[in-house]
Order: structure tokens, then C-alpha cells, then sequence
């Protein structure tokens, strides 16, 4: 491509599983009919499991009153996948791109993903690989680092992926992670002793993104991600195909 494409990235802490959700389809909307550029939000979320198309009420192993005293929250997902979890100590990355931009295909993109965090994990001085064939995410020894999950609302990806930092990993026990019973996740903290920073983290994984992506990363605010809507416009909260 003879210019590289402008992709926001912006930090926004840590944010609710459902408020991060509502951000993105107001983001896959502003990107699809031009209002805003493409968009990489980085943060980390409070205790929640997620459940993706794919996932079914078998893959959620505690109960009720067991997330209550753990104060995980329980959302169904549009993504794409199972049952995963969020929680503090996890870098979690929702690139919201228009995938015309890059020229690239949904497995083409998935590839550069799962290159990026395999990147910046051998920063760290981890050996990563892509799952084998029918496992999704980056894997370290055969244990799961990073998890990923998208949507697509042609041409514009959302969700994205989850990698384990320092994340508390008896919380996947509430859960058939990724609908995969004898596959356990990891973390950075587990698989070398460091205790990296989700902020830090952020600010350090996202020069690989842009290589990756040939993408020209420019930082920005949280208040200036979503502009004002024409008159009469707008879709629901979560738009989809």
C-alpha cells in the first residue's frame, strides 16, 4: 500500500465489559460511513466472563451465588468463540478497523493479530505460537496466553483479543475456557516471574501493532473517540451484519 493507514489508539483503563461493548458499535458505525478513522482501544476489564456465539450453558461452571462471591459479571457476546474471562491483570485489545483500508482478508488479519502479540511477547522474552489447527489465539508450551474473539460488520472488525499478564488464573476455572476441557491458559507472571503493567503493557504492545498492520498509530483522548452523529442517523446498540 503506497500510504499507511491511520489507526487512533487510545487507553481507556479499566472499563466494564458492557460499556466497552457499547463504545465499539458506536465505533463500528462512525468508521463504516466515514465519521471516524479506524480505532484501537487498549484496557482491561473488572471480574467478567464472556460468552460467545459458539459458547452453550455447559461452559459456565459456577454457579450463581459462587460469581456473586467472586463479583464475576456474566454477559452473552456477539463475538465469535465460547465461554472466555476478563479480569484485571489482562490486556485486552479491540481493534475496530475497516478492513478495506488494510486490503487484507479476515484470515489474513487474524494472522497479523496473532503476529503482533507473538511479537511483543517475545519482547518479554516468551517463545508464542499461533494455536494449531481448530484452536484460535497465541499459545506458549500448550498453554493458552492470548485469547481471540471478533466480529464482523462488513468491511469494520470489532472485539479482538485478551492476553494474561498477571491475570488471576483460578478464574478460569468458572469456565470451559474456549470450549476446550483439557486446555489451560497461562500468563506472562506464570510463565517468567514478571509482574507487567496492563498500562505499560498497552504502551509497549502497540508499536507492534502498527508494524504488523502497517498502520501509523496516533494516541488519543477518550472524550474525542466517538463524533456526534448526523441528524437521523444511528442503528442499535450493538449493530449487526
Amino acid at each position: 500500500m503506497s500510504k499507511s493507514p491511520l489507526v487512533r489508539a487510545c487507553w481507556l483503563g479499566s472499563t466494564p465489559y458492557r460499556a466497552a461493548w457499547d463504545l465499539q458499535a458506536e465505533l463500528v458505525g462512525a468508521v463504516r460511513d466515514g465519521r471516524a478513522p479506524d480505532t484501537l482501544l487498549l484496557l482491561e476489564h473488572p471480574h467478567v466472563f464472556t460468552m460467545g456465539k459458539a459458547a452453550t450453558a455447559d461452559h459456565l461452571l459456577w454457579n450463581e451465588d459462587e460469581r456473586a462471591h467472586r463479583s464475576v459479571d456474566v454477559v452473552s457476546s456477539d463475538r465469535g468463540g465460547e465461554a472466555t474471562y476478563h479480569g484485571p491483570g489482562q490486556l485486552v485489545g479491540y481493534p475496530i478497523l475497516d478492513l478495506t483500508h488494510f486490503g487484507i482478508t479476515i484470515p489474513e488479519y487474524l494472522q497479523r493479530l496473532e503476529s503482533s502479540l507473538i511479537d511483543y511477547l517475545a519482547e518479554l522474552g516468551i517463545a508464542s505460537e499461533p494455536g494449531e489447527r481448530g484452536l484460535t489465539g497465541v499459545w506458549s508450551k500448550g498453554e493458552k496466553l492470548a485469547a481471540i474473539g471478533i466480529k464482523l460488520n462488513r468491511p469494520v472488525v470489532s472485539h479482538g483479543f485478551a492476553l494474561n499478564l498477571t491475570t488471576e488464573l483460578a478464574y478460569f476455572d468458572g469456565i470451559v475456557p474456549c470450549g476446550h476441557v483439557d486446555k489451560r491458559p497461562t500468563s506472562v507472571a506464570a510463565l517468567t516471574g514478571r509482574q507487567v503493567d496492563v498500562q505499560a503493557a498497552a504502551a509497549a504492545y502497540a508499536p507492534h501493532f502498527e508494524e504488523l498492520f502497517g498502520a501509523t498509530l496516533e494516541w488519543t483522548a477518550t472524550d474525542s473517540l466517538v463524533p456526534s452523529q448526523p441528524a437521523g442517523a444511528g442503528a442499535g446498540p450493538h449493530p449487526e451484519y
